[in-house]
């Protein structure tokens, strides 16, 4: 069994984060500001390496990323 520090990706989200925020025409940085209205800071850098799969993702941080860009939790984790 790898250790996560041995791990390629930490998430298994971020490229469909990447697709979902670009279809809405909306900016790392908006998305960062529209999360921290919801009290989940998580700054652009941050939202980068999500996208890129190199910083895992909270179970509050994919919540709040779901609703700000309006799909499903199915549709981040590829199930639909």
């Amino acid at each position: 069994m790898k250790r996560i520090n041995e791990i390629e990706k930490y998430n298994i989200i971020g490229e469909r984060i990447k697709e979902a925020r670009i279809k809405s025409g909306m900016s790392q940085k908006a998305l960062s500001e529209k999360l921290e209205l919801m009290a989940v800071y998580v700054c652009r850098g941050s939202i980068s390496r999500i996208e890129t799969g190199e910083r895992a993702v909270t179970d509050f941080e994919i919540d709040a990323i779901s609703k700000v860009l309006n799909v499903s939790l199915d549709y981040l984790f590829g199930r639909e």
